[in-house]
């Protein structure tokens, strides 16, 4: 069963299907370029998966032949200097926390990741791309510099010499080369993109919810950590709180039975 939200948006499409929040930049006529607009939609829909608890994934991915060519020239960086570039009437959003602390967030990238198009990836989970994608942290050609904490997560996932290539040229890459790079989990024929991005989702919401984000809280804040006692310490804290979570034992029981854990009645 699919259902639309009917809200206002005018620079996104959100839909929910089979447990699924679908999040798409719908600007297709200008390869779904960022704007504020658009990021304070963003943080809508996600903020309502979050809350709704018939949600248990996200996938994000665009409309059209690109995914997201970057911010806006016209409506960002040039009305920046005017001061009409709506700032101040859309708050920005700490879109890294957002999708940190969100539930598990799958990007399906159908076309040309550009700029903030490609950096509001790394956050993300899983990011799964098409054969068609392209993609390029091309700050330096804007005489601007990476944004969302993509210093940071690019080195995580390329290691420092392949982010420094990417960062330094500005250069685009095919999908094949990232795919070889390491920055996305699998590559699709463009036809199988969504469905497979939708599998996924639907097969990581199937798990305890709770449990969904404590392991993302415990990436967030492990995966950089180089005290093992902390990263021990917080493990520690929170496998004590799933031990005594009602999802354990319904796993425990669904394992003595011989039937498929239901998670949903415990929520």
């Amino acid at each position: 069963m699919k259902t639309q939200r009917q809200m206002n948006y005018e620079q996104i499409q959100f839909d929910i299907e089979d447990g699924v929040g679908l999040i798409t930049l719908n600007r297709p006529e200008r390869l779904n370029a960022w704007t504020y607009r658009m990021s304070t939609e963003l943080t809508d829909a996600i903020q309502h998966c979050n809350e709704d608890p018939e949600i248990g994934a996200i996938v994000l991915t665009g409309a059209g032949r690109g995914f997201c060519a970057g911010a806006d020239i016209k409506d960002t960086f040039q009305a920046r200097q005017t001061g009409t570039d709506g700032s101040g009437e859309h708050r920005p959003t700490d879109w890294v926390a957002l999708i940190r602390e969100s539930k598990p967030v799958i990007a399906a990238v159908n076309g040309a990741s550009v700029g903030v198009g490609a950096t509001m990836l790394l956050p993300c989970d899983v990011i799964m791309a098409s054969t068609s994608a392209k993609f390029a942290f091309a700050f330096v050609k804007m005489g601007v510099l990476p944004e969302l904490a993509s210093s940071h997560f690019l080195v995580q996932r390329l290691g420092f010499g392949r982010a420094s290539e990417m960062c330094l040229t500005g250069d685009m890459y095919s999908a094949e080369q990232v795919f070889e790079m390491g920055l996305v989990n699998s590559l699709t024929s463009p036809e199988e993109l969504l469905p497979s991005a939708m599998d996924m989702a639907r097969s990581i919401a199937a798990n305890p919810p709770p449990h969904l984000r404590w392991i993302k809280q415990l990436l967030t804040e492990n995966g950089s950590e180089t005290d093992l006692a902390a990263v021990q310490k917080r493990e520690g804290i929170l496998l004590q709180q799933a031990y005594e979570s009602p999802e354990h034992k319904e796993a425990i029981n669904a394992f003595l039975e011989k039937r498929a854990p239901n998670f949903k009645q415990e929520n």
